[in-house]
């Protein structure tokens, strides 16, 4: 017997209605708590506002919602089926003649539709939203003004240093003033590499541009080589180009920077920054500068089986909770979707370490949960249903 399109849609529909209910309940208790440590963190300078607090919590909730969206899909489809359950309503479709197989059809056909809009249209939105507060959040609270991106022409990074005032500039802008020493202003740096030589951090054909906080041109310094050591770019071959300055050539040349390796990587290869559709160009682009792109590679692949690992937890889902009423209690249910929960996430969280580690390749980290689960319910339910 064909389940038919108007129970389909009973049963999906109810299913959307709990999933909504629930990511909306997540949502908001997340929100809170977000919103109560941004004012924590706020509360140590003076001119954050309240309304840039609250502004910032909304833009980190659709990167935070894509890590509930499986387990509001799992608790959604539980509560759903023992619901279902609990008013004789699924017992009554079994005694009709369908099978398990047919009721589950149109959950599961909407979590894998929910899995594909939560790929192609939800990441990019929140990508480009946690990219907004992590700006903020650099700005306002970490109080930082260095920038790291790499484009198809290699690394490019600004950061703000103090420089040496040129003599001839100082006695324009005060000449009664006589000093030995040259006072510091403030300004910037733009460091350009094509290409970074990976694991000791070597660039290559670097060239760094110098500015003043007025944007004004200094100098120029293009170095054959440069190299990120305890605290400082130690520059080699280099040629010193200096506004109405004749050129200049040293074999090495140190610049100060309060960054670290750790820092450069972290500010450019943070997956969730990054939409869906710009990942597979971003991870070329970091492999022909010679940057690392494993963990991008891992995060791509995690995407790509979520409409998959959507469809595993309706199969657990129904493991759990389509027994009749009086087989089991409440709390059980409840007990055995935390269980499933956290056995998930921490075995997809294990693989994706072992994966952007290199231990394991990308796709078998990212679709290995999902592969396991899915194969775990469709094991258990075939076996526990009469088919």
């Amino acid at each position: 017997m064909k389940i038919t399109r108007t129970l389909s849609f009973y049963i999906a529909k109810h299913y959307f209605y709990n999933l909504i209910i629930l990511m909306l309940a997540l949502l908001a208790v997340i929100y809170l708590f977000d919103t109560v440590e941004l004012i924590r963190r706020a509360s140590k300078h003076d001119d954050v506002p309240l309304s840039l607090v609250l502004q910032m919590g909304l833009l980190k909730l659709p990167e935070v919602g894509q890590t509930l969206f499986p387990f509001a899909v799992l608790f959604g489809a539980m509560f759903t089926f023992w619901q279902m359950t609990r008013r004789y309503e699924l017992i009554v479709v079994r005694a009709s003649g369908f099978s398990v197989w047919q009721f589950l059809l149109p959950v599961i056909a909407l979590a894998v539709l929910i899995g594909i809009i939560e790929i192609t249209v939800i990441n990019p939105v929140g990508a480009a939203l946690i990219g907004k507060f992590e700006q903020l959040e650099r700005v306002h609270l970490r109080r930082q003004t260095n920038q790291i991106v790499v484009f198809k022409e290699g690394l490019w990074l600004r950061q703000a240093i103090l420089i040496e005032q040129d003599s001839s500039a100082q006695e324009q802008e005060n000449a009664s003033i006589e000093t030995s020493e040259k006072p510091l202003i403030s300004g910037y740096v733009i460091l350009h590499a094509p290409r970074v030589q990976q694991p000791d951090w070597a660039l290559h054909t670097v060239s760094v541009f110098y500015f003043t906080d007025e944007h004004r041109f200094l100098q120029r310094i293009d170095a054959k080589t440069a190299k990120l050591v305890d605290n400082n770019w130690v520059f080699r071959d280099v040629v010193i180009n200096k506004y109405s300055s004749p050129t200049e050539k040293d074999t090495e040349y140190i610049l100060p920077t309060n960054l670290t390796i750790n820092d450069i990587e972290e500010s450019f290869s943070s997956p969730e920054t990054m939409s869906f559709w710009r990942l597979p160009s971003y991870i070329k682009t970091l492999e022909r500068t010679g940057f690392d792109a494993t963990r991008l590679k891992v995060h791509y692949q995690n995407l790509l089986s979520q409409p998959l690992m959507f469809a595993a937890m309706i199969l657990l889902a129904a493991t759990v909770s389509m027994r009749p009423p009086r087989s089991r209690g409440t709390f059980p249910i409840i007990m055995a979707g935390v269980f499933m929960g956290f056995i998930i996430f921490f075995l997809s969280n294990f693989l994706q370490t072992l994966g952007t580690t290199q231990q394991i390749p990308p796709i078998l980290a990212a679709w290995s949960p999902a592969l396991i689960s899915f194969l775990l319910g469709l094991s258990v339910v075939m076996t526990t249903e009469d088919g």
